[in-house]
């Protein structure tokens, strides 16, 4: 398992694009499966990294976050909390 933490988040603010965060979670941070959907005032954020305080100090400048859940995925595939 190359990534381990599923990080997960809501951003609320105003003028998101969805778009534009994507490609710059993508091209600044090392990661797979990365999602990033919702409006201009709400964007969901999934990405596998090994690094999600970076993700969620930028995603902080964007707006309001919430709903985090960060997974420890190598844990989990041995079978523990996560």
């Amino acid at each position: 398992m190359e990534y381990i933490f599923d990080t997960q988040l809501l951003i609320e603010g105003k003028d998101l694009s969805e778009d534009a965060i994507h490609d710059y979670i993508a091209e600044h941070f090392e990661g797979d499966c990365l999602l990033a959907v919702g409006d201009d005032e709400c964007i969901k954020i999934h990405f596998h990294t090994n690094e999600p305080w970076k993700v969620l100090e930028y995603c902080a400048s964007l707006g309001d976050i919430y709903d985090v859940v960060i997974e420890n995925m190598r844990r989990q595939t041995q079978g523990l909390e996560g």
